[in-house]
C-alpha cells in the first residue's frame, strides 16, 4: 500500500501494523516514492542479519530441479609436457 507521508506521520501505528500484516509499505512525497516501511522478519531476512550458517544453507535453491546437461563429444586435447 502506498500512504502519503502526511498521513504516514499521523498514522504510524497502524502503518506499522500494516507492515507486520500485510508487507511492506511506501511512503510518498509528492506521488513520488521515498521510503518503505517493512516488518523487521522481512527486514533481516533481506538483508541476512541474524542468519546462522546452517540457515543460510538451508535457504539455498533447490538443486534437484536444476538440469545439467553434458556436451557429448570428447574433451579436447591439454597438452601437460608444458611445450606449445
Amino acid at each position: 500500500m502506498k500512504w502519503q507521508l502526511q498521513e504516514a506521520k499521523q498514522r504510524f501505528s497502524e502503518l506499522v501494523r500494516a507492515a507486520q500484516v500485510d508487507g511492506a509499505q511506501f511512503v510518498t512525497r509528492h506521488g513520488e516514492e521515498v521510503a518503505v516501511v517493512l516488518d523487521i522478519a522481512e527486514y533481516r531476512r533481506m538483508t541476512g542479519a541474524n542468519v546462522d550458517f546452517k540457515d543460510f544453507l538451508r535457504s539455498a535453491p533447490d538443486l534437484d530441479a536444476l538440469e545439467i546437461v553434458r556436451p557429448r563429444e570428447p574433451a579436447r586435447p591439454v597438452d601437460f609436457t608444458g611445450h606449445q
